[in-house]
């Protein structure tokens, strides 16, 4: 069984590469506001909540992405220790979502102390309803995942084969699949976790 969201793409990027900011504070640390700027870009493009992002969605132009970006930094601006809570991931993005009057979109955590089954139901739930998924993994004792520590991407499908349930990966304009089972379990206590979306009416 396999489920892939519809996306998009920027400059030929799977969503769009964070190290094209010009702006050394967003290259460094940025990685939150460009999940949301492409979850606002996927719910306009693909679930017609158009009042998330103010610029076409037929085709993603970098300049309109960078300028959108700029919007978004004041609610999730880089700081020293990072966008590195569910909690203040949720709080800027309702602060943005309640300026602009839109309130059909929802916002909750799935904390990653969870168990991975419990994280296997929830992602296929996600992706099954077609919202992608912003996930936060804090420290990795697997080296092979250092580019994903300390740091904030989207979860954007999976795919169950025999017993191994992998999901699709999507960072710097990019995605990998990976067996859900090493992500999730990060060796350390101090964990991230999922962020849930639901559109109500």
């Amino acid at each position: 069984m396999k489920k892939e969201l519809d996306y998009f793409t920027v400059d030929d990027d799977y969503g769009f590469d964070q190290e094209k900011f010009s702006n050394l504070l967003m290259k460094m640390g940025g990685c939150a506001a460009v999940t949301i700027c492409d979850c606002f870009i996927y719910f306009k493009k693909y679930k017609f909540l158009d009042s998330l992002y103010p610029y076409t969605t037929d085709t993603i132009r970098k300049k309109d992405y960078i300028a959108f970006s700029n919007v978004i930094k004041p609610y999730l601006h880089p700081r020293m220790s990072g966008i590195d809570s569910l909690e203040i991931y949720i709080d800027g993005v309702c602060s943005y979502l309640s300026d602009i009057s839109e309130k059909r979109l929802m916002l909750s955590g799935f904390s990653g102390n969870e168990s991975v089954k419990n994280a296997m139901r929830f992602i296929e739930s996600q992706i099954d309803g077609e919202y992608p998924i912003p996930c936060l993994i804090l420290r990795h004792s697997n080296p092979a995942l250092k580019d994903f520590v300390w740091h904030w991407f989207l979860i954007t499908g999976y795919e169950i084969i025999d017993d191994v349930f992998k999901v699709k990966l999507v960072s710097y304009g990019e995605y990998i699949w990976i067996d859900l089972n090493t992500l999730w379990n990060t060796g350390f206590s101090h964990r991230g976790g999922l962020i849930k979306f639901e559109i109500v009416s």
